[in-house]
């Protein structure tokens, strides 16, 4: 409990026993932690030095734990100084390290990480060291089998002030689980939005990182390129945000901004395809052109602000249309 002010685990262990059981000997303190006579006295002994406990005059010697909000107080102002300093280095150490790679070959501005465990630990660092914001573009294959594996991460960091920019290939919302994955981060504040064919697949910090992972040659993801600063970054960060601008909002569908039942039209052109028909087998069904019914999709899409046909159904039979 107390380890991270500097006390080792039995340290901590005795001195708890010792508030719970004031007046207690060095034998008492052991029976109760299950240590040592000897390893007791001397935590009693350091309690006494550092202020944590007084001991009790008398032939016995026992001993009385002083409040803890007196007594752990220097520990814990010690211990801030510490990673106060440590902070201050690092900001240091990452200073020296930018000044230097303005010097360095233009190679070392992007590293190669191998290994799907390496390169989600890479993206899960990516997101911890966002000071403002990440911004995203996801496109299959993912790393991740579990859907909402990087939710938690993603909503623990937004609750830290970090937004979240993010455009999705339409691919991805057509999987029924990651839709409803984005639709509970949208939810959560994620502001998210969808693309016909995304470019590339890629995570970027701030303005001063980039990750995009590599497909070989199968479907999988077997290497990452991390970018820093440099001209290059500065590439991905435009394409990102040309794409950002031509991309469609993604929303949750609701049932509350189209309550009107279509017309009988529009059930049939709904109920053929729920049933999976193509676009031109449609037109010859309901005998009408081929590009009469892609506007008429097009059109439900927009007024059920929707970007997928999938989605389309979803918000289609939410209304109770199919």
């Amino acid at each position: 409990m107390l380890e991270p002010i500097g006390l080792s685990e039995v340290e901590s262990r005795l001195y708890v026993t010792l508030i719970q059981h004031p007046r207690s000997s060095a034998a008492e303190l052991a029976l109760h932690c299950g240590v040592s006579t000897a390893q007791a006295a001397r935590a009693l002994a350091l309690f006494v030095r550092q202020g944590m406990a007084s001991r009790l005059p008398g032939r016995r010697s026992s001993y009385l734990a002083v409040p803890p909000d007196i007594a752990l107080q220097p520990l814990v102002g010690r211990r801030e100084e510490e990673l106060h300093q440590v902070r201050t280095a690092v900001h240091e150490l990452t200073h020296q390290f930018r000044r230097a790679s303005r010097y360095t070959h233009p190679a070392e501005q992007v590293e190669v990480v191998t290994g799907a465990n390496n390169i989600l630990s890479r993206v899960r660092a990516l997101q911890e060291s966002a000071k403002t914001r990440i911004r995203g573009i996801d496109k299959p294959p993912h790393l991740m089998t579990d859907p909402y594996a990087n939710t938690a991460d993603e909503q623990r960091r937004m609750a830290d002030g970090i937004s979240y920019r993010v455009i999705y290939d339409r691919e991805v919302l057509a999987m029924p689980e990651k839709f409803e994955e984005v639709l509970g981060s949208v939810r959560r504040g994620e502001q998210a939005r969808a693309v016909t064919a995304a470019p590339l697949k890629v995570w970027i910090a701030d303005d001063t990182s980039a990750l995009l992972p590599m497909r070989g040659d199968t479907y999988t993801i077997d290497a990452a390129f991390v970018v820093h600063q440099s001209t290059l970054l500065d590439a991905v960060i435009a394409l990102f945000e040309s794409e950002w601008r031509r991309a469609t909002p993604v929303r949750e569908p609701a049932a509350s901004r189209s309550p009107a039942s279509p017309d009988d039209e529009t059930r049939n052109l709904l109920g053929l395809l729920a049933a999976g028909l193509t676009d031109e087998s449609i037109a010859r069904a309901l005998e009408v052109g081929l590009r009469t019914v892609q506007r008429r999709i097009h059109d439900l899409m927009r007024e059920l602000n929707v970007v997928t046909r999938f989605q389309l159904g979803l918000a289609a039979k939410d209304r109770g249309w199919v």
